[in-house]
């Protein structure tokens, strides 16, 4: 734009007009990926393929012209992709004094912001209940939920959505956990939906062997900046003695087919991103990674730890032995499964596959976005899950920010509800919402501001901790003042009190 900020109408509606031709465009050329949805989202993956067509383009110019025309709702576009652009284009027609060419009449587009918001609505209320008010509030449940007063207490005070996580504990255990909220939940008249995550395939540490001056305890290492350790196929091997002799450190994981898959210069890392390292050596044996990162004095790594590699192609199932048998127990009992550490659209074809072969294929399935994989393929993903009644996305932040790096965590996290919104599915806001104060009974001043920005996805979880009924209560607060003043993207323009008493103290 020039410095008297004129705006040049024709080029600009010639510029939208192209963005637009290139949306209408794939209702012919991609109507098969239409049709293939389930009936239930044949709406939302007509708006999803045009979001995605949209987004396709940088508009970053586009729409710093229509903000200085007083016309920006580009930035808003999810939920009503068409509607959006053909409005604007009517405007600008009229701006100037020139004929409106749009495939539909203003303010008449089947999928426009009500109808959207109505779906997105229905789509959620489908997955977690029809009584889940506005927001869906899961809670991890303890051990101590085996117990009913435990069970009650999380419901009094706001939890809608149970979570059953299968990485721990036993059958025997997990149904006394949903008989409970089952029992409880209709005692007290307060509905509450049974969500089971599948532990898929997770890298954790297994053995650790450490030298005298690496050594904490048994099976626990100090491990350095500038360290090399070993992780090997076996621990009894002869390259495993020879690293003993040595007084180097070893270790094994539980999936030890990720040594084959790793590369030479590729990252990893353990303990939630604790510890870093590259891969500098690769050997029938195992790998030897030089640490790149740790605390300032070391950091302690034991077993049962997880590993990421974010830069390596893993070839592991998508569904473990173990998860496979627990899908009887899921589809006996939950509303909705938990598809851990899901990569690509094949990989939700096979859940879909093992649920119908269980005449389930109405449960509620939501996939966990936690690797870099998932994420670069999250259209694909989306578009594959939607071929099946009721969904939605769980953003799982703890592993997202190691696969993708802490910096890049809060874009990612943007783009995927972006993306959800437009696909008018539901988003779960997840990972260390209110964990200080669920754990200490005390919050950082940073995740307040971060449960705050929670009220844009349709559900967020709480994980267990011994204060969780102090985080319950703060988080329903939240919420409640949030909801007040924004809706997804858009501020609802709630009026502000201390605008009001400030003209009550000057007029």
């Amino acid at each position: 734009m020039d410095q008297n900020h004129n705006v040049p109408l024709e080029s600009l509606i010639d510029q939208l007009s192209e963005v637009r031709d290139a949306i209408l465009s794939i209702e012919t050329d991609h109507d098969q990926l239409i049709t293939k949805s389930h009936s239930n989202f044949q709406y939302s993956t007509l708006n999803f393929l045009r979001y995605l067509k949209f987004r396709a383009f940088d508009l970053r110019q586009m729409q710093q012209n229509l903000s200085v025309l007083g016309v920006s709702s580009l930035s808003h576009a999810e939920r009503q992709v068409l509607a959006n652009i053909e409005n604007i284009l009517y405007l600008l027609s009229a701006l100037n004094h020139t004929p409106f060419q749009g495939k539909y009449l203003f303010g008449q587009h089947p999928v426009n912001f009500i109808e959207s918001a109505k779906r997105l609505r229905e789509n959620t209320q489908r997955l977690f209940g029809k009584d889940i008010g506005k927001m869906g509030i899961m809670v991890t449940l303890p051990n101590e939920a085996t117990e009913e007063s435990y069970v009650k207490m999380l419901l009094q005070n706001g939890m809608n959505v149970a979570r059953v996580n299968c990485s721990h504990d036993d059958v025997v255990v997990w149904k006394k956990m949903v008989e409970n909220v089952r029992s409880v939940a209709a005692e007290i008249g307060k509905p509450c939906a049974v969500y089971v995550d599948l532990s898929g395939p997770k890298i954790r540490t297994a053995s650790i062997k450490a030298p005298k001056k690496h050594r904490i305890n048994k099976g626990e290492a100090l491990i350095k900046e500038g360290d090399t350790i070993y992780l090997l196929h076996d621990l009894k091997d002869a390259k495993a003695l020879e690293l003993k002799k040595k007084k180097k450190i070893r270790l094994t994981c539980t999936l030890p087919s990720i040594i084959n898959d790793a590369q030479a210069e590729q990252s990893i890392w353990f303990d939630d991103g604790k510890i870093g390292g590259v891969v500098k050596q690769k050997n029938t044996w195992g790998l030897g990674i030089l640490i790149t990162q740790s605390g300032p004095t070391g950091s302690r790594l034991k077993s049962e730890k997880g590993i990421n590699l974010p830069d390596t192609k893993l070839n592991l199932p998508s569904l473990t032995e173990e998860d496979i048998q627990n899908l009887d127990f899921i589809v006996a009992f939950a509303d909705i499964v938990g598809f851990s550490f899901v990569r690509r659209a094949e990989d939700v074809g096979f859940l879909q596959q093992e649920l119908a072969k269980r005449n389930r294929g109405d449960i509620g399935i939501v996939l966990k976005i936690e690797n870099r994989e998932a994420f670069l393929n999250l259209p694909a993903l989306i578009l594959k899950l939607m071929e099946s009644p009721t969904v939605g996305i769980m953003t799982a932040r703890g592993d997202l920010a190691v696969e993708l790096g802490a910096e890049r965590l809060s874009e990612v996290q943007e783009q995927i509800m972006w993306l959800c919104e437009a696909a008018l599915i539901p988003n779960i806001w997840a990972t260390q919402v209110l964990e200080t104060l669920a754990k200490t009974g005390i919050p950082s001043r940073a995740e307040i501001t971060d449960a705050a920005m929670s009220v844009r996805a349709e559900c967020v979880m709480l994980n267990k901790g011994p204060y969780i009924d102090r985080a319950l209560k703060t988080l329903n607060d939240i919420l409640f003042r949030m909801e007040q003043h924004q809706f997804k993207k858009l501020v609802t323009l709630r009026k502000l009190n201390v605008a009001e008493e400030f003209w009550n103290q000057v007029e």
